[in-house]
């Protein structure tokens, strides 16, 4: 059962996947043409011996899902990753109620509380018209899976065009090919645009920055695309001319408001800050305890790229 395509959590060689249907395009590009996928609608129901199971929209990137267990009356809902704030390029997530809720929380501390999407576009549009006057040419970095998209969907009246990194350009065709609307895009391999790279903005994961892929753009403006810029200390270990405040995980106060809406009284909390989650939950009366997986690297310190997703890499 997927819960979303990047590779944390949807690993290749399963004899056989269950995921939304939305979600398939993105899947295929990242497990192949051979990999056996059943694909069913939010909130259709599927029988796996004693237990029912059904996906539920989580908001995260596209295709993303909870997963939903019933067995004798009792409701578990695994959220996997999940965010609370709109976006045009993923269903939103959707309250199933339930017992027991299992909640990601790499963003669980009180800090951690996301700006206004309107806000952020605009900014970025701002950075990006700013570096064409100065003659450079803006790069963004973010996370070429869900992030990318994300930000290229509001990326308008630009002052140039908008090209990108092949792994991005990848999973954003994956993006089209599902329905989702996106602003025209070229890859980099395509060559030089016509005019050059004047006015140009170029999307590419973090993976890409101080590498040699970037010279060919001459002189750059960068900017970082994550959660984690919200922390003075990060942005300075980034190392890019602006941290952009975005992210497709939830912050503090989505995280406390899914919960609300689960109605669970009993709360495991997995990657990030689960001390801190648990214990505010606990004295809220709730069980709310920790859950340990095998992937716990979903923090800003123990990543030199400072990606929201380290477990892959670009």
């Amino acid at each position: 059962m997927i819960t979303h395509a990047h590779a944390d959590h949807a690993r290749s060689g399963c004899g056989s996947y269950l995921a939304l249907a939305d979600g398939l395009t993105v899947l295929r590009a990242r497990l192949g043409e051979s990999a056996v996928i059943q694909t069913v609608q939010p909130g259709e129901k599927v029988r796996m011996g004693p237990v029912t199971v059904s996906l539920h929209p989580a908001g995260h990137i596209l295709g993303s899902a909870q997963v939903r267990v019933e067995h004798r009356g009792q409701v578990w809902v695994a959220s996997g990753d999940y965010k609370t704030t709109a976006d045009p390029t993923c269903q939103p997530f959707e309250p199933v109620r339930c017992h027991t809720f299992i909640t990601e929380c790499t963003f669980g501390m009180p800090v951690y509380r996301w700006p206004d999407p309107e806000v952020v576009r605009r900014q970025i549009l701002e950075w990006w018209h700013r570096s064409a006057a100065e003659g450079r040419v803006a790069v963004l970095l973010g996370y070429a899976l869900g992030k990318a998209q994300r930000l290229l969907a509001g990326l308008v009246d630009g002052p140039g065009p908008i090209v990108e990194h092949g792994a991005t350009h990848k999973l954003t065709q994956a993006y089209r090919a599902a329905g989702i609307q996106l602003p025209p895009t070229r890859a980099v391999s395509d060559g030089v645009p016509e005019g050059g790279w004047k006015g140009a903005l170029v999307l590419a994961p973090p993976s890409a920055q101080g590498t040699p892929w970037l010279n060919r753009f001459g002189e750059i403006s960068t900017a970082f695309a994550s959660g984690w810029m919200m922390l003075r200390g990060t942005r300075r270990r980034g190392a890019a001319d602006r941290g952009i405040v975005v992210s497709d995980h939830a912050d503090w106060q989505g995280l406390l408001g899914a919960i609300d809406t689960t109605g669970a009284t009993t709360v495991l909390a997995t990657h990030g800050s689960t001390a801190i989650l648990t214990r505010y939950l606990r004295e809220r009366g709730l069980d709310a305890r920790a859950l340990s997986t095998p992937w716990e690297g979903e923090r800003a310190d123990n990543s030199t790229t400072l990606d929201e997703n380290p477990g892959e890499a670009e």
